[in-house]
């Protein structure tokens, strides 16, 4: 299936409550944003309940700074038989006040359908 159109899903602003210890924005408190826009993105295309099973290819290009407005675009790469593969794009617009956004993070995610046994299931197409 060919990548569709990138979608926007999630804006937010960098908190000082999310920082490393160098100040800048925590990678983990970024992987869970793109994780959180992956999962919105990915269950448009099933209504089956999906779970997170792998990260792949995630770069970080540049760092994000508080007050940065963090951007997660996200678009399907591929839809199999019971999983379904997000790409995820985090711009910023960096709070100097301009509007130019920059790429800061990239990475692909994995989300598997699964049953109420929690095994792998066939997704089931949205309603």
């Amino acid at each position: 299936m060919p990548e569709t159109e990138r979608e926007l899903v999630i804006k937010v602003v960098a908190m000082p409550r999310d920082t490393n210890a160098g100040g800048d924005m925590f990678g983990g408190w970024i992987v869970s944003q793109m994780d959180l826009a992956g999962a919105v993105h990915a269950r448009k295309s099933t209504r089956s309940r999906i779970v997170t099973v792998a990260i792949d290819n995630l770069v970080f290009h540049k760092p994000v700074f508080v007050g940065d407005c963090v951007i997660c675009y996200a678009s399907t790469e591929r839809i199999g038989t019971t999983s379904i593969t997000i790409k995820v794009d985090v711009m910023v617009a960096r709070r100097n006040g301009t509007d130019e956004e920059e790429q800061v993070t990239e990475g692909s995610f994995v989300y598997v359908a699964i049953g109420d046994d929690r095994k792998p299931i066939p997704l089931q197409p949205p309603v």
